[in-house]
């Protein structure tokens, strides 16, 4: 088959694409690509590939402010400035969703968004709260995201950010919503004293026990203690999270032993035994080591949740704090959605399928936008069009949480039962 002229030389926007196949889309990225190209559209969609690399395109000279969608090349500030446009001309609050697979640059393409509405803000603005909420990012990314395979710097997080502007188009305020934090990972990584791949936990490291993993570390512990000092946390609340990091160091190093005669402090009991009240009486059994290894890990990971949410909130009152006594609805607002990627381990736990259940939901949300409304719009209105086949994964939807035995509930109840299968 003879190629079509706009397949041999490449699009801006693949609307426009003479070979719309699949292995034509997947050419025009290419070739794109190749010519240093990152990003393209579909219509009001951006396609962003990762180049694993720094483009130097985003400087002030980029900015894409008071142009249309499409009117100049590709780029993720156009899409920034058609949220922004849109939302002071239709007086209407808009909202970002940033998706793709672990490693697409979902977190840098979310941070560079949030750039150029705080530059944009910033022009009219005299105030400091842009910089408060750049800075957030250091300190989400430090205790958030972790190394996995195919992604050395992964959100185990899911993030949304809603940033609220007023009538002249001013950043007022933010407000940071965090959900399923990853916390398995705290324990079987910090448990061989290797760190959570934030850059915190590694500098953590290197200052308590004394090396130094590269130059890098120091660097990164000055960034992230200077982020929170922007963000107003005082010493002593810094000192204490470094205490909880440590102390979360030293409970993964605990190891336990199926017998001790030793005089137990509370702490341990807690650790090594567990309390049952039946008809007014205390019964105490004492654990098996595999048992009170499961519970340390317990203790770890409820520090490591307690902790990550504590940040959020002291976060939040700095972004948030001139919005408090206001209601939401007298300002406008853009929301960025940053979840973490579909990914696929040779083991994955149950946060795992949280996460890619998550994906799945999306991938849904984006089809039924897409494809389905628009074509049922095209009905009602009699457009003659042809029928577009797309995948529809309602069916996975359905298998892992729709149906009436599905895999959570199956999961939920397995739960129940004293002896279950590991997740």
């Amino acid at each position: 088959k003879i190629m079509h002229p706009t397949s041999v030389e490449g699009v801006d926007d693949m609307i426009s694409l003479g070979d719309m196949t699949e292995a034509g889309l997947l050419r025009n990225l290419l070739l794109r690509h190749k010519r240093g190209l990152i990003y393209t559209f579909v219509g009001s969609v951006l396609v962003a590939v990762n180049p694993y690399q720094e483009f130097p395109i985003y400087t002030a000279e980029q900015l894409y402010h008071g142009r249309k969608l499409g009117e100049l090349p590709p780029h993720i500030f156009a899409i920034a400035e058609s949220c922004y446009f849109n939302m002071r001309r239709n007086l209407r609050s808009q909202c970002c969703i940033i998706s793709g697979e672990s490693g697409a640059g979902k977190t840098e393409s979310t941070k560079l968004i949030l750039q150029y509405l705080t530059a944009i803000s910033g022009k009219l603005s005299l105030q400091e709260i842009e910089k408060q909420i750049l800075e957030s990012n250091p300190i989400l990314e430090a205790f958030g995201n972790s190394k996995t395979i195919r992604n050395d710097n992964s959100s185990r997080f899911g993030k949304y950010l809603e940033i609220f502007f007023n009538k002249n188009g001013v950043i007022e305020g933010a407000r940071i919503e965090q959900y399923l934090l990853e916390k398995s990972r705290v324990c079987h990584q910090v448990r061989q004293l290797h760190p959570t791949k934030s850059q915190l936990l590694s500098a953590l490291i290197s200052v308590i026990f004394g090396c130094c993993y590269s130059v890098d570390d120091a660097r990164d512990f000055d960034r992230i203690r200077s982020a929170l000092k922007i963000l107003t946390f005082s010493e002593n609340q810094f000192q204490d999270i470094l205490k909880l990091l440590a102390a979360m160091l030293h409970l993964g190093n605990v190891t336990f032993e199926g017998e001790c005669s030793q005089t137990k402090s509370t702490l341990e009991k807690s650790l090594t035994q567990r309390s049952i009240e039946a008809n007014k009486e205390r019964v105490t059994k004492p654990l098996s080591s595999q048992q009170a290894a499961a519970c340390r890990d317990a203790v770890v990971k409820a520090i490591f949740n307690k902790l990550f949410k504590w940040i959020v909130e002291n976060i939040n009152n700095v972004i948030y704090k001139r919005l408090a006594n206001n209601p939401k609805s007298s300002y406008l607002s853009i929301g960025l959605l940053d979840i973490f990627g579909f990914e696929n381990f040779e083991v994955n736990s149950f946060e795992q399928l949280c996460i890619n259940y998550a994906n799945e939901k999306l991938q849904q949300f984006f089809v039924g936008h897409i494809f389905k409304l628009e074509q049922e719009e095209y009905m009602k209105e009699g457009i003659v069009w042809n029928n577009i086949k797309f995948s529809d994964n309602q069916n996975v939807l359905d298998l892992l949480a729709d149906k009436p035995c599905n895999v959570f509930a199956l999961i939920d109840e397995e739960s129940q039962f004293p002896k279950v299968w590991p997740i």
